[in-house]
């Protein structure tokens, strides 16, 4: 372990944008897997498989897709994006480092910019790799985005603030990347879900716009 942390010292030294992006296509791909796994397990320990699918089995193709949207989006992204906010908030707000303010800005912009972005660009990019219409995909976001942004919304900014409070930011996109094996699972578990009575629940506490329109 201790030899592969020094490997990825090394590369992260010599090529930081590259093995920004590999570590997160990987750690993506990986979560995926869990994914897979924990629905198999859930859906069969409450006896919603047929015979022939009780034995798990991975589906790849899936994997390739979700591990790509590492490779493609969150490697590349978050590489740029931790660098520009310590870099903006250091410099054009002159806060601190490690300050109360300069963690809480930090975790303030990054829940509400980089975290709707990263769910709308992942439940759009599913969407689109599997073969789905533009219909089915707004469709799937607004499904899928609210119940997401909920839950991911109570446990990221306890995540944040210790990454900007105590992580170097050369290694921020690293930490992040370990919580996004857990939340890659997560969001793949989301999509998966489809229209699981827990998400009408909780999208029904968000005022819908033909609910309005009925009050009007």
């Amino acid at each position: 372990m201790l030899k592969l942390w020094k490997f990825y010292q090394t590369c992260l030294a010599i090529h930081p944008l590259k093995t920004q992006v590999v570590s997160s296509g990987l750690i993506w791909g990986f979560g995926d897997i869990a994914a897979q796994t924990i629905t198999h397990s859930t859906a069969k320990k409450h006896h919603h498989l047929q015979e022939k699918d009780k034995n798990l089995k991975i589906n790849w193709k899936r994997v390739a897709t979700t591990s790509l949207f590492g490779f493609g989006f969150v490697g590349p992204v978050g590489h740029y994006w931790y660098e520009g906010l310590d870099r903006c908030i250091r410099l054009r707000l002159r806060l601190r480092p490690n300050s109360f303010r300069f963690v809480g800005t930090k975790v303030a912009v990054d829940g509400f910019m980089f975290g709707p972005l990263d769910l709308l660009v992942f439940f759009t990019y599913m969407g689109f790799s599997a073969g789905k219409s533009i219909p089915q995909i707004k469709e799937d976001v607004k499904r899928d985005f609210v119940p997401a942004f909920i839950l991911e919304g109570g446990l990221w900014p306890i995540v944040q603030v210790a990454n900007f409070r105590y992580i170097p930011v050369r290694y921020q996109l690293l930490y992040v990347n370990l919580f996004c094996l857990l939340d890659s699972c997560f969001l793949s578990w989301v999509e998966q879900q489809e229209d699981a009575p827990w998400k009408q629940w909780l999208n029904s506490l968000i005022p819908s716009r033909e609910k309005k329109d009925e009050g009007g």
